[in-house]
């Protein structure tokens, strides 16, 4: 019996609207899941630009509604996260141990099938009566969403806080893994991240569990760098609009360090004309990460690679979903991963235009839209 699902839906001309879709039984290796949280980021938001009707939403956490007569190790009621980048398993990159770039179920991953309108696992979702893509093949601004089973972590805690376990899914693993995964950073290093929003704060609390010694956090907003002090920074630096390259605070870094640069710098402001910036802050054959996901040309002076640089541009932090997931959840429930901090208000979904304009005027760490 198919399901009726009111969802946040991007018409493709800018504007979304709250409409019913029709969610049809789950295919043998799909799973139907009853959300209860939903974490919202300027992804979301941009999904409205996409020029496509698409139920819009990529990060979450509910309860299993339905399952597949192919799904073994769920049942309906367990807990679970939903994972975007879901891996095949069996592809070149997933077997290289690179889940996060699966070469035929990515979203994002250029000549991967996970995005292309019409394939198989999307028909299952209509609107109007025409088929409609899922945003991240999940589309978790929705009553119900209709996954693959590889998009699931199931989540053992008798009294979830489905909005914690919501953001994991996209802004905490991208910052957690950019500095634990990728960037492998060592304890008692020295820090710089630049722009304090809800994946720079994720990158901070991270920096702190590893061990880093001293951690600047740069932004032009105050209350975000108040922010950074509770998620780990001990140092702030207020930026100005008008430092091209931000030259003027890679001054400051380095003085901050006794005139030698940071052993890591993290760009998560997606600024495109920022994207060089990590490297002014890094000392010589220190490492620079572009986490924010800049995706477009820009000028890059090559002296700033001088000596020994390293400059690295990882998504979704290297996630491997099984793996990692129950590890973020660990580290919450002993207190170290700061979720519930971050979480600054939630949301109906009827208020999600509200929850857009709090999410650009920089008024919350986080917004999460939550569920009955």
């Amino acid at each position: 019996m198919s399901i009726k699902s009111k969802s946040a839906i991007a018409t493709g001309n800018g504007k979304f609207v709250i409409e019913s879709v029709t969610l049809a039984n789950p295919k043998p290796d799909e799973v139907i899941v009853k959300m209860k949280a939903a974490g919202l980021c300027h992804t979301d938001y941009d999904s409205l630009s996409w020029g496509k009707p698409i139920v819009m939403g990529h990060e979450g956490a509910g309860i299993v509604e339905q399952i597949g007569k192919d799904i073994r190790g769920f049942s309906k009621g367990d807990k679970v996260i939903l994972n975007w980048a879901t891996p095949c398993m069996t592809c070149f990159q997933c077997q290289e141990g690179n889940q996060h770039i699966c070469e035929n179920n990515s979203p994002v991953v250029a000549g991967s099938n996970g995005h292309t309108p019409g394939h198989a696992h999307l028909a299952g979702t209509k609107w109007k009566g025409n088929i409609i893509e899922r945003s991240f093949n999940l589309g978790t601004l929705s009553e119900y969403a209709l996954v693959k089973k590889s998009a699931l972590v199931k989540v053992e805690a008798e009294n979830l806080n489905f909005s914690a376990a919501a953001i994991i899914s996209c802004g905490v693993m991208t910052g957690y893994g950019s500095v634990v995964n990728s960037a492998k950073l060592t304890a008692g290093s020295s820090v710089v991240v630049l722009g304090c929003g809800g994946v720079g704060l994720n990158v901070l609390n991270a920096c702190e569990i590893s061990g880093a010694s001293q951690i600047i956090g740069v932004d032009i907003n105050p209350h975000k760098l108040e922010l950074a002090k509770q998620f780990g920074a001990t140092a702030v630096i207020l930026a100005d609009k008008n430092d091209v390259g931000l030259n003027q605070v890679a001054k400051q870094v380095k003085e901050l360090l006794g005139g030698r640069g940071a052993d890591y710098a993290f760009e998560c402001t997606a600024i495109p004309a920022l994207g060089a910036a990590p490297l002014a802050m890094i000392r010589n054959a220190g490492t620079a990460v572009q986490v924010s996901g800049i995706e477009e040309e820009i000028m890059i002076d090559m002296r700033l690679f001088e000596w020994d640089k390293i400059y690295i541009n990882p998504l979704y932090g290297k996630c491997r979903p099984q793996i990692d997931f129950p590890k973020l959840m660990g580290l919450y429930k002993k207190g170290a991963l700061k979720l519930d901090e971050m979480i600054t208000r939630e949301y109906r979904l009827e208020e999600l235009d509200t929850a857009f304009t709090d999410l650009l005027e920089g008024k919350n760490a986080k917004g999460v839209v939550v569920f009955d």
